[in-house]
């Protein structure tokens, strides 16, 4: 009885780890959200599949269960990386009492990681993840953590930042952030990481106020140590004599 929690990656093949590619090929039955699950349709063929839409994620980890129960290997995937806003944490939560069932996380290329890549360097110093989603956690409790990671200089990742509930979420996020940084600190946000579509543009906080976003995008506001270099936003360490 065992199921594999596998990080897809940001989407593109190349960015999906061995491990990944592995534990699908030994699961016999593969569940995930329907989109992520299409992602991977070319390497499903003869397995048993269970997907499902947004906001169901306890019924996909609770159908995974009863797979695993059942004596079957199960891959329950997920995008970027399964611990990082991912299924890990919950599949753990479904399966608590059912210690016999094995949980092996498979890590995956999350998107602060790859996002960072193709817009520089902006997460080389401390930096702080945040997720702009307000459908498990209160809008104030997310408003506290922006205003304390801006207060402490970290550069800032934002997942999520807006939909179209959210419209003004990720404005909301920077006016907070305005009240510590300079208007011109330098920031990037990048759409469909990975994917077709994949496009990054490279603003200024105050530009990035007024930007168009939506689930699909990952944003990067950088800190007092952020610079542009050759059109890409990099943070420095501090290393001497460069």
């Amino acid at each position: 009885m065992k199921i594999y929690v596998v990080g897809l990656g940001p989407g593109g093949k190349d960015d999906m780890t061995i491990r990944a590619v592995r534990a699908i090929k030994n699961a016999e039955v593969v569940t995930g959200y329907t989109y992520y699950i299409n992602l991977i349709s070319d390497m499903l063929k003869g397995k048993e599949i269970f997907s499902s839409a947004m906001t169901k994620e306890v019924e996909r980890c609770r159908k995974a269960l009863q797979y695993a129960l059942s004596g079957k290997t199960v891959a329950m995937v997920s995008s970027g990386d399964t611990g990082v806003y991912g299924m890990a944490g919950l599949i753990y939560e479904v399966c608590k009492d059912h210690p016999n069932v094995e949980i092996e996380v498979i890590p995956g290329v999350t998107a602060a990681c790859s996002g960072a890549a193709v817009v520089g360097a902006p997460l080389t110093h401390d930096f702080a993840v945040i997720s702009l989603s307000d459908l498990l956690t209160p809008w104030e409790v997310i408003e506290k953590r922006i205003r304390s990671a801006a207060a402490a200089d970290f550069s800032i990742c934002i997942y999520n930042p807006s939909s179209k509930k959210r419209a003004d979420y990720l404005a909301k996020a920077c006016g907070y952030i305005l009240q510590y940084r300079s208007p011109d600190t330098p920031c990037a946000y990048v759409e469909n990481i990975g994917r077709d579509g994949e496009n990054y543009t490279i603003c200024t906080l105050g530009e990035l106020k007024d930007a168009r976003t939506n689930m699909f995008t990952t944003v990067f506001i950088g800190s007092s140590r952020t610079k542009i270099i050759n059109g890409k936003i990099v943070t420095q360490r501090g290393y001497r004599d460069i």
